[in-house]
């Protein structure tokens, strides 16, 4: 299967507490976007790692668009993205 070479992962800069997935996201919310691309390896479910440049931010993309985020780092608590957004290639 051909997979999206880049992707914008976009993240929701909330105030609530962001364990609480339930809480309401306000509409003036800002967001922070991330652009990463496709890496030669796969994660755990089989499918493409993404990193942006700086190699910080990972995650594998699922072929639905499922985001799972990785820690590239000791101590990291990665915070989920609303939505990725494929670039195509």
């Amino acid at each position: 299967m051909a997979y999206p070479e880049r992707y914008e992962l976009v993240f929701d800069e909330s105030p609530t507490d962001p364990t609480d997935l339930t809480a309401p996201v306000p509409d003036d919310t800002e967001r922070d976007v991330v652009t990463v691309r496709r890496t030669a390896r796969a994660g755990a479910g089989g499918f493409p790692v993404y990193e942006d440049e700086t190699g910080i931010v990972r995650a594998e993309i699922s072929d639905r668009g499922e985001v799972r985020m990785l820690a590239s780092g000791g101590q990291q608590a990665p915070s989920t993205p609303v939505k990725a957004r494929s670039l195509g290639s």
